[in-house]
């Protein structure tokens, strides 16, 4: 690793890089000149005047709120003579791994197309382009057929994938910490345990007030509610990212949240994103690629026979479609463990210089992709402000769960997290579940792909979710994982199969997050 400065230097240098090739760095360059016709401003002191108009017109704070930003998803900084893999992934297995993944995808997608007989990609006629373009708001009314269609993935078939990791250096038994796991995850990453997670999430302790718990802190909960959205409005007022990270971690009042989440996640809706928007919708109206099918059969398999999200089925179509074509989430592979699939121009098969991105984002859809947008449909009814904010919420956190890698809000860490709570705080049922053939990360595994979207109500959702942005990780997923199966553990110690046990953990909906994880992290006498 760097000295501590010179990391610093380094990541100051890449941070300035990327802004500089940002619209934010435009329009302070426009700012400052403009200033210069003011008359305050000296040529004596041009600095300092500068910089203190920029401070008085908020230029300053959206100036913080976007370092603060590419700090948040930024990753640690490698030595710079590291080979830049490491700075996506630093263990060669998981690498490999990853990569063996990925070629399976393609093939899928490659067989899928031979079989069909469909191209990747075609042009759309006019005729076509002129149809999709007239009922663009209403594309849930569409029923093409999509039966020859299938996920490329589903979250099982890549669980099944993390339960053959192994770290080919080292026998697991080699491993004291990891001499008694007896969880379907075989690698030895470090994950946190109670004392670390209690210390990490402090602020869900049981003196700390929570939005959607009555008695926290002994206040009545009207009195906590109405100073902690007072509080809030402040929060939004100051305009500043690092305050409104902080504040959600108690929860986030329904009518500030869209406000207070674009905030942390730095995204403000300028007249070039909703042009920017406008540009991928065109490309979706002229272009047709296989994907579109992926993405039409996965809404109408789950957000459209889902009770919370039905209503929203167009909005996803939009959101979805525009994002297969965004060529800049391809950016955030430079942090990702993935790297983006390329196919070839027809007949240029194995020619580098006739190779795309395909699909333009990177992104292969799987079973259930759709629902990383929907809860996100409750709080942004404009499309292009959507767009962004899913966007932003996916290359910041959700890619992390279908891909491979050691980060610790990466799924094989989170579900290490989980096997290692649940079997070191119920050791019992952990036993139990595991002996009748049950084990418990068959059941939680798609709760935490999908990041629970799907199986809480989506008022409690939304309150895990602001936990995720509050605190700049997933981990909470498995702790809430790990919650769940507590709260069920006296119906689970009775049940005799898998079937069983998932039939006590088939409704979620009724659950209430916040009590859950207050009452595992620190009512339990772990």
């Amino acid at each position: 690793m760097l000295g501590q400065d010179g990391g610093l230097s380094l990541t100051i240098a890449q941070i300035v890089q990327r802004l500089k090739g940002s619209g934010l760095h435009a329009q302070l360059e426009r700012q400052a000149r403009l200033s210069l016709h003011n008359p305050e401003i000296k040529l004596e002191s041009l600095k300092e005047d500068i910089k203190e108009f920029l401070k008085t017109s908020g230029w300053e704070k959206k100036l913080q709120n976007a370092v603060y930003s590419e700090l948040s998803v930024f990753p640690l900084p490698c030595h710079p003579s590291a080979p830049p893999e490491h700075t996506k992934e630093s263990l060669a297995y998981m690498r490999k791994a990853q990569g063996n993944w990925e070629k399976r995808i393609l093939k899928s997608l490659n067989s899928m197309c031979t079989e069909l007989g469909i191209p990747l990609a075609q042009k759309r006629s006019i005729n076509e382009q002129k149809e999709l373009l007239s009922k663009w708001n209403e594309m849930g009314t569409d029923e093409p057929d999509l039966s020859l269609f299938r996920p490329v993935y589903a979250p099982k078939d890549f669980l099944e994938v993390l339960m053959n990791l192994r770290n080919p250096n080292y026998e697991n038994s080699e491993q004291p910490s990891f001499r008694n796991h007896l969880g379907l995850i075989q690698v030895p990453l470090k994950v946190k345990d109670i004392p670390e997670l209690k210390e990490y999430f402090n602020e869900l302790d049981l003196n700390t007030g929570q939005l959607d718990i009555d008695d926290s802190a002994h206040v009545p909960p009207e009195l906590f509610e109405n100073e902690h959205v007072r509080i809030g409005q402040k929060v939004l007022m100051e305009q500043d990212s690092a305050a409104a990270q902080q504040y959600v971690r108690q929860g986030c009042p329904n009518l500030l949240r869209a406000e207070l989440w674009a905030l942390i996640l730095n995204v403000s809706s300028q007249p070039e994103d909703v042009l920017y928007y406008e540009q991928l919708k065109s490309n979706v109206i002229q272009h047709d690629l296989l994907v579109d099918n992926l993405i039409y059969k996965d809404v109408k398999l789950t957000a459209s026979n889902d009770d919370y999200y039905f209503v929203f089925e167009d909005y996803l179509y939009q959101v979805l479609l525009c994002f297969s074509r965004d060529t800049s989430v391809l950016e955030h592979f430079a942090y990702n463990s993935a790297t983006p699939p390329k196919s070839y121009v027809r007949g240029k098969l194995g020619m580098e210089e006739y190779a795309v991105f395909y699909p333009p984002n990177g992104v292969i859809p799987f079973h259930g992709f759709s629902m990383y947008v929907a809860p996100l449909c409750f709080l942004y009814n404009e499309p292009s402000k959507l767009y962004q904010m899913f966007r932003e919420i996916y290359v910041r956190y959700f890619f992390r769960l279908h891909s491979i890698s050691s980060h610790p809000s990466g799924i094989v860490s989170l579900c290490l997290l989980f096997e290692t709570l649940l079997q070191t705080h119920l050791p019992q049922l952990f036993y139990h579940l595991r002996e009748i053939g049950a084990q418990p990360l068959r059941i939680s595994f798609k709760w935490m792909v999908r990041a629970f979207s799907g199986y809480l109500a989506t008022d409690q959702l939304l309150l895990l979710w602001d936990r995720v942005l509050g605190y700049n990780s997933l981990e909470i997923l498995a702790v809430l994982a790990a919650a769940v199966f507590a709260f069920r553990a006296v119906n689970l110690m009775e049940v005799t199969s898998l079937a069983a046990a998932e039939a006590v953990l088939a409704d979620l909906s009724t659950l209430k997050v916040m009590p859950l994880l207050q009452i595992f992290l620190f009512a339990t006498g772990t």
